[in-house]
């Protein structure tokens, strides 16, 4: 009962704040809510959600550079750096030389690593699998470009 209330409440107050004060309100929540999960998660088992998304990129496309990972996380590679040295430390990638290029390292999980690659309970990953479960795919392809659109302005230097 709490939880319509509530979900009423929400949508009232979305109303009242208007389309982009209501959807900066969601943005906002989904951010917390991500946070609050990811501070669960590094309590449980030692890692943030966006170390678990890293380690799931390596996992798997073994052999990636760090940039690759960046790229694929729509990061800058100098975000990526403390998590790449924590991966490392704590023995969950292994990283060596590219044959091809020796400025370039390729990483790999190790046996630990695949361990908690293999994670599954507990994790953001599983708390957004469960929600996409409940949506129609038109609806998930939708907030994807409107997310991608909102992402992209954010990122504008001259806004």
């Amino acid at each position: 009962m709490i939880a319509n209330v509530d979900g009423a409440r929400a949508a009232a107050d979305s109303t009242r704040l208007g389309r982009t004060l209501g959807f900066m309100r969601l943005l906002f929540s989904v951010d917390h809510a991500l946070d609050a999960r990811s501070k669960r998660m590094l309590a449980r088992f030692g890692l943030t959600a966006p170390q678990r998304l890293f380690l799931r990129i390596v996992g798997r496309y073994p052999g990636i550079a760090p940039g690759e990972v960046a790229s694929i996380m729509e990061v800058h590679p100098s975000t990526l750096s403390g998590v790449l040295r924590r991966m490392h430390s704590r023995k969950w990638i292994v990283r060596e030389g590219d044959a091809g290029d020796r400025r370039r390292s390729l990483m790999s999980l190790t046996s630990e690593g695949r361990r908690i690659d293999e994670l599954r309970s507990g994790t953001v990953e599983e708390a957004v699998r469960r929600a996409l479960a409940r949506c129609a795919p038109k609806d998930i392809e939708a907030t994807e470009r409107v997310l991608r659109v909102v992402g992209a302005e954010l990122q504008r230097e001259d806004a």
